[in-house]
Formats: structure tokens, sequence, C-alpha cells
């Protein structure tokens, strides 16, 4: 064991493989054991493993409702050692991140573990530190973190999969071991926004001018307005502040005032888009990309206009019933979602993990109230008219029509060859990854405390 008063006593050496010459240096200060803060329980190359680094990522798993697959002594560390591992190789092969991604990235963490938490105060009182000094903390992580995706991506590009393989791997499995693919439905919308009375909309802009004259008196900042007042949730918490973002990521009215902006003292005019109404801040620009702050407002849908829609939705609907035109037909021409209309009203969405574009939802894609109706139709049958929320935060009305429901069921190659294939391209790339740490284990100097000894890691070659 290497006991330290700080950080800053590190083990100094060089990652490298063991045919190379090297040369390791330790710094070994001699203090009293009570005023030991910190210790160095692993290093692996020339990088050490503090014992404060181990209780980080074990606070942050126990928020996170982590398993570690073993002892969490034994495998956090291993975890952050092979993490090492991977940001060496990253750093050889000169693999860089951009700070938008990684600023983005922050942000999303922080807003999940306040949800988490249940307000920022009590986020900072479980971490002992403020929001600036998480975020700044955070920072470092989400950096190394994305490095070492892109590091394993490079070493799992040449992992292929043939039909053979996939025959081979599933061919002798027992049932219970194929994997289950859940419920897929294919749906049409035909989506009617409720009438906003131009008085509801005087409103929100009477209220956004009045944050304008608020804010340019000095009564008050822009950042304090959006965090009481803005209907973003994404930004409220962030005091309205956005992410550098190009003008293609951006609405094309909200982009088009957004990179105008020259004086980040000024505040933008009110700005309509397919969110709602804003007022913009600059907060700075950078090459094609701009940061700004903003205050986003929505008029509000009466009950009054929302039954209307609902109404004229039920008339459309006995019209089709009636065999008057087709819903498709309809969807084309009356339906006011432009995400579907050009595709007959056939609802689509982005696999996260494959990033392939399919018109199959497993339920738990679809959007709740969606899948509420659709988990009570029969293949075929058009619903009765319903409301919802859409992406865009906005209520709308909409009657769906329910085009093909393949129930749950265990895998079959004549059906579900492309499920297959991933479950094997997955254990593929697993084991590809696998062999490259062991390998780089064997090659790079690694000393650990004896207390780890005696621990069932999850790779072979840490004990020497």
């Amino acid at each position: 064991m290497i006991g330290i008063t700080a950080k800053a006593n590190k083990t100094a050496g060089y990652m490298t493989d063991k045919k190379d010459s090297v040369q390791t240096k330790s710094m070994d200060v001699s203090v009293p054991e009570h005023s030991v803060i910190d210790e160095v329980v692993w290093v692996v190359g020339d990088e050490p493993i503090m014992k404060s680094d181990v209780e980080q990522m074990r606070l942050q798993g126990e928020m996170e409702g982590m398993k570690w697959g073993g002892n969490p002594d034994c495998r956090i560390p291993e975890q952050i050692a092979v993490q090492k591992l991977f940001l060496h190789q990253a750093a050889l092969d000169s693999i860089e991140v951009t700070e938008s991604d990684i600023a983005q990235t922050v942000e999303q963490q922080i807003n999940y573990w306040i949800n988490s938490a249940g307000s920022r105060e009590k986020l900072e009182e479980y971490q002992g530190k403020s929001l600036s000094q998480i975020r700044s903390d955070l920072h470092d992580d989400v950096k190394n973190s994305k490095m070492i995706q892109q590091m394993k991506r490079k070493i799992m590009s040449d992992v292929t999969v043939t039909p053979a393989d996939v025959r081979r791997y599933f061919k002798n499995l027992p049932e219970d071991s194929i994997p289950f693919v859940p419920t897929e439905v294919e749906v049409e919308i035909l989506v009617k926004k409720p009438r906003i009375p131009q008085s509801e909309i005087n409103r929100v802009k009477d209220q956004l001018r009045s944050f304008t004259d608020r804010v340019t008196k000095g009564e008050t900042s822009f950042s304090t307005l959006a965090r009481l007042y803005s209907e973003d949730p994404g930004s409220a918490r962030q005091g309205g502040e956005m992410d550098y973002a190009g003008r293609g990521t951006l609405d094309p009215a909200f982009a088009s005032v957004a990179f105008n902006l020259t004086d980040p003292k000024k505040i933008s005019k009110i700005v309509e888009s397919e969110f709602g109404y804003h007022i913009i801040q600059l907060v700075d620009k950078r090459g094609d990309k701009v940061k700004v702050r903003h205050i986003l407002l929505k008029p509000k849908v009466s009950a009054e206009d929302l039954n209307k829609a609902l109404g004229r939705l039920d008339s459309i609907a006995t019209d089709i019933k009636e065999g008057k035109f087709t819903f498709e037909a309809a969807c084309s021409y009356l339906s006011e979602d432009k995400d579907t209309r050009n595709n007959h009203g056939l609802m689509a969405y982005t696999d996260n993990q494959t990033g392939k574009i399919t018109s199959r939802f497993q339920m738990k894609d679809l959007p709740t109230e969606v899948a509420s109706v659709v988990n009570t139709m029969k293949v075929g049958e058009i619903s009765a008219p319903f409301k919802m929320v859409d992406h865009r935060g906005k209520t709308v009305a909409a009657i769906i029509k329910l085009i093909n429901r393949i129930d749950g069921h265990r895998a079959k190659i004549t059906e579900d060859f492309q499920t297959m294939q991933e479950v094997v391209m997955q254990k593929e790339s697993e084991k590809k990854l696998h062999d490259w740490v062991v390998n780089k284990i064997k090659n790079t100097y690694v000393r650990m405390n004896d207390r780890y000894k005696g621990c069932d890691f999850e790779y072979q070659g840490w004990i020497r």
C-alpha cells in the first residue's frame, strides 16, 4: 500500500508493453496512518487507481442501480483498470471527442441524477458538492467514457457474422436460451391539432414581452426567468441554456433568429417554432455552431377546442368505416402530423442501438397514449378519437389504425434472422473485446494492493 496525502503523489512511469524497457519510479511519502486521506490501490502502466476513484464509482453505481457481476470490492477497481487500458490505446490511436458532445452528455447525466435524487439540492447533499463542482468532475469522466466507446467500436469494427454462423450458434441451444422477441405492432396515425384562439397566442406573446422588459430593465436575469417559466424541460434547469448547435439541428425559424444574434446583452424578437413561442439570448458563437439560452412558452389548448378536434376525427372515422375513403388517404390529405402524413400515416422510429428506421414498434417504444389504445385493438381496426401529447410537447387529437401485430415469441431463423444475427454479433464482439483486454493485460505493467490478490476477477492475468 502506498499512503499519500494528495492525489498529486502518483506513480510515475509509462504505460507500455513488457517487451519495451521501462523504468518505474514511485514516490512514497511517510506519514502517520491517521493522516492518510487517499491511497493508490492499483497501478496500471503509469496510471494509478486511487481508493477515492473506487469509492466514486461505487457511489455512482448506487445512484444508477448498477450490477457489478461479482464482489464490488474486486470488480470496481478491475473495471477502472480495464478503462485505463482502453484509454491508453485511444490516446495512441489519436481518438478524440468534441466538447459539444461532452457537454450535452454531462447535462443529460446531471438531469437524470436530479430526477433520481428528487431535486438539485438533494443531489448536492448526496454527493457533498455543488452542482458546478459535480458538472466539472463529470466532464473528464464523460470524455473518457466517450473515448472508450470509440476505442471499443474500433476494436470490434472487423467483427462479422455470416448466416452460417447464426445457424451454427442457435442449432444446439435449448429453447429457453433462444431470445424472446417481444410483441411488435405497426400503426398508422391521423392527427388533428386543436385550434388555438388568437387571444391565447396574444397572452403568450405578452408574457414573453414582459420577460424581455424585466431583463432589459435589470430587474432580473434571463436565466432566472427561464428556470421559473420556460416550458422546455431540457434547458429550463440550465437557465434556458442549450448546448452548441449547428443550424441543421434546430427548428428552421428558431435557427434563423439564433444565428443572426450578435449581442449577448440583447434579447431576440418573439420566434414561433413548431414547439411554441420563444425569446432567445446569445451566449456564444463557435465556428458554424451557436450557443443560446431561450424561454419557451406554449399556448394552452382549451377543453372546448380539444373536443372540437376530437369530434372532427370522429366524423372522419365514420366516413372511413362507411367506405367513402381509406384511412391511408385520409392521413395523406387530412392529417396535421408532418412526420407521418407523407407516409400515409405509418408511424416509424429510429432504433437507438442499431440506428435503423423501422415501422415495427415494441409496445415500450410507442407513445404512451398510443400504446394504451393499441393494446385493446384488433388488426385492421380503427380506434375512437383520443388526446395525446406529441413529441413536440403539444396536445393533439388522434385516431389510429392497427396495421399489424406480431405476438411475442421465441426467435425463429426464418422470421427473425436479424434479431438472431444481432445476438451472435453481440457475442462475437464481447469475445473480441475480452480477448483484447486479456492480451493487453499480459503486456502491461500491473501492480495492486495485496488485499486484491485473492479476488475472482473477470479477466485473467492481473495477478502475477
